[in-house]
């Protein structure tokens, strides 16, 4: 007390009182800069436990439920019901058990009971029939659900029980892509379109989303203090989100990310051989479940017609563009538009470059140039005059398959526009060739084996819906009705015979794709869905051993 007496009395003089805050100052302010602080990339990375992942995804909007980017990354705090395996099997995650009736019209999922919200609250069945039949009524991309599932309801055994109103073979493919959303936070939520949190969004899933901070570019995941599972061997993922993918490699580059993420997508094959010079990086290469192709509007003259489109596949030269838009990180596809990384592949017939069998098949089938003009005529007597609608990111290819096409006879003109623009008119059957990509989710979706790109009665942004035969209905709805594996395996090839008997679409080459990651970090495992943004590797990856 009589310490504390003096003390207070020389305090009580001003020169000393500073002294005393300075001396203070000084001994806090290195123990608060030492601790695990996340927050807008300016975290303490302490021995190498905080993740840096960059992105140059297209990020519009902090919500999980709407944003296409957001939500591939919410899905690390927002599990889905089932997921994909490193060697693309679906199999439960937040589901342990599934039970399916013989007929494929009634789906038990069981639930794991272990599952805590990152506010404390327990993951319970009601989450799960909120979270289905609040995605049916109220998604614009889940139309598929109102079409289908007729009824969602909790069992006695506290199962979710959905009845559907048509076998549904492929139900656990679509709950693998479909976020789990915590009742007590959404139902209140009425307008999820409109909704948007930049703060903390509660999830279930070893991490949870602290804050999204699309002023600065960073989205903060926290570990969740109420997950029950392994523990993460990393603290905290930041992604930082880049307006251009030069400044994204400048960083990583740098180390100022660890390593590089876009959904669906290869690091950018010209910035590779500067990244592979840095011998702080390592990489993984996968052939892709995507690829890029040439689509046709097969409701219009010539593309309607099977031996133009046959000549077209024999205008183009494979192996250039290979070498020339994705510099020899491709291959050499096949007729039967699917690669070989796709569950029952068939090895149809390879595409081959063959310009003077353009011309020999294009004037078998009547279309010659009549006026030696150096354009060929269509069968109304008029020149071909094709228009190739693209987005500016495949310019290069537009160039490539115009120079190609015209070699052999037929003109046309290319009009690029942006993505909503491009929409629009491939909506609108407003073109006649147009250059599209596929993605993994886009492979499997719908009756799987690519289908959802040409079935002509499915919509989406991505799809051509260009397809309208009946032969082709049936193999889609026999896919997504047949219970017999063995049948599966057998309809699967016999769509991949109708894509080389057709050529609904051509494809340009199969992408392989390359992910380039920082050595201070091991451990990493992919999946043909998501590559390395999925539970599985965030609970993989650790600091390398040094």
């Amino acid at each position: 007390m009589r310490f504390l007496n003096q003390a207070s009395q020389i305090l009580g003089k001003k020169p000393f009182k500073k002294i005393f805050i300075l001396i203070c100052l000084l001994i806090l302010i290195p123990i608060l800069r030492s601790g695990p602080r996340v927050g807008y990339g300016i975290a303490k990375n302490q021995n190498n436990r905080i993740l840096r992942i960059g992105t140059s995804g297209r990020v519009r909007s902090a919500n999980i439920f709407l944003d296409s980017y957001i939500s591939v990354f919410a899905q690390l705090s927002n599990p889905s019901l089932m997921k994909m395996t490193p060697d693309g099997r679906i199999v439960g995650q937040i589901a342990k058990d599934i039970h399916i009736s013989s007929d494929y019209m009634r789906w038990e999922f069981h639930i794991q009971e272990d599952l805590y919200w990152s506010d404390g609250e327990l993951v319970t069945p009601e989450d799960v029939k909120f979270t289905i039949e609040y995605i049916r009524d109220r998604s614009p991309v889940a139309g598929w659900m109102k079409d289908t599932i007729d009824t969602v309801s909790i069992s006695d055994e506290k199962a979710v029980i959905l009845q559907l109103k048509r076998p549904y073979t492929r139900l656990d493919v679509e709950m693998a892509t479909h976020r789990l959303l915590p009742k007590h936070i959404w139902q209140s939520i009425d307008t999820p379109m409109q909704y948007t949190n930049p703060g903390e969004n509660v999830g279930c899933g070893p991490f949870f989303i602290q804050k999204i901070d699309l002023n600065r570019g960073v989205i903060l995941f926290a570990q969740n203090p109420f997950w029950k599972g392994p523990k993460p061997k990393i603290d905290a993922i930041e992604v930082h989100i880049y307006q251009n993918i030069d400044v994204l490699s400048l960083a990583l580059d740098k180390g100022e990310i660890d390593v590089f993420y876009n959904y669906a997508s290869s690091y950018p094959y010209q910035n590779l051989k500067k990244i592979r010079a840095n011998s702080r990086f390592d990489f993984i290469e996968k052939l892709s479940t995507g690829l890029i192709f040439l689509g046709l509007n097969l409701g219009k003259a010539p593309m309607s017609d099977l031996r133009f489109r046959e000549a077209l596949s024999f205008a183009i030269d494979y192996g250039e563009i290979i070498k020339l838009d994705s510099l020899g990180y491709g291959k050499i596809p096949n007729r039967g538009f699917l690669p070989p990384t796709i569950e029952h592949y068939k090895d149809t017939t390879p595409l081959e470059y063959n310009p003077e069998k353009a011309k020999q098949i294009l004037d078998d089938s009547g279309y010659g140039d009549h006026n030696g003009d150096g354009i060929r005529e269509g069968h109304d007597g008029k020149n071909l005059a094709l228009t190739l609608l693209v987005r500016p990111v495949h310019a290069r290819l537009a160039e490539l398959i115009q120079d190609y096409l015209r070699s052999v006879g037929v003109k046309t003109t290319t009009k690029s526009v942006d993505t909503s623009t491009w929409i629009n008119l491939k909506d609108r059957y407003r073109y006649d060739l147009t250059i599209a990509r596929t993605t993994p989710w886009g492979m499997i979706m719908h009756a799987g084996w690519a289908t959802g790109y040409f079935d002509s009665r499915r919509t989406g942004e991505g799809v051509l819906h260009n397809i309208d035969d009946p032969k082709f209905f049936k193999l889609c709805d026999d896919l997504l009705s047949t219970r017999n594996k063995e049948k599966l395996r057998d309809f699967a090839f016999q769509v991949q015979d109708y894509y080389n008997g057709q050529l609904p679409a051509i494809p340009l080459y199969w992408n392989v794709f390359v992910t380039p990651f920082h050595t201070k970090f091991q451990g990493w495992l992919t999946n043909p869905l998501y590559g390395i943004f999925n539970i599985d590797n965030f609970l993989n990856i650790e600091p390398a051993q040094k």
